[in-house]
């Protein structure tokens, strides 16, 4: 408990003025570099357009598809998920409410994070649907938040998968098109 006092903590005022790409978690700095894998990159690529396209059909006109946005959900926690669905308008400069929709790719340099210390921060927002996607496995797990707590619902490989968001949308995505 020392070490951590003696850390230092960092805020919104500072993480705005770093170089490179950085998410900030209670005062402490990850480094989001090396840029993802080529892999980790189309598909999210692939996903998103997956999501979009679901949603254009659906003629959801509120809710869009984001790549790596700043998300500040407190000033010393700024996250940037690969993918988030959100239903509302930004008005910042980055998004300072809750997404209906999240999801994280799983890197070897980003693994724990994701899963040990994102669920939980998401799941305390009250985000609707997380998405853990395991490029090596080829699997998707869907968390949903039931009685304010995130229940895995699914875990898909190639399935065709609907969420039902919280602004009346609803997107879906056949996942074996993101592994090809």
């Amino acid at each position: 408990m020392l070490a951590l006092k003696s850390l230092p903590h960092f805020s919104y005022s500072d993480y705005k003025n770093w170089e490179g790409n950085w998410e900030l978690i209670n005062g402490i700095p990850y480094a989001m570099s090396p840029a993802p894998a080529p892999r980790h990159q189309f598909i999210a690529t692939e996903l998103a357009v997956l999501l979009r396209q679901s949603l254009k059909e659906s003629n959801c006109r509120k809710c869009k598809v984001y790549q790596f946005i700043d998300y500040k959900i407190e000033d010393d926690i700024i996250v940037q998920p690969d993918i988030s669905i959100v239903c509302k308008t930004i008005k910042k400069l980055y998004l300072d409410f809750k997404p209906e929709l999240v999801v994280e790719i799983l890197s070897p340099s980003t693994r724990d994070k994701d899963i040990a210390v994102k669920l939980p921060l998401y799941q305390s927002k009250s985000i609707k649907w997380y998405l853990i996607i395991d490029p090596e496995k080829e699997v998707v797990d869907v968390y949903e938040l039931i009685h304010g707590e995130y229940e895995q619902v699914k875990r898909i490989q190639n399935e065709t998968y609907y969420f039902p968001l919280e602004s009346g949308c609803t997107t879906s995505a056949t996942f074996k098109e993101i592994w090809e």
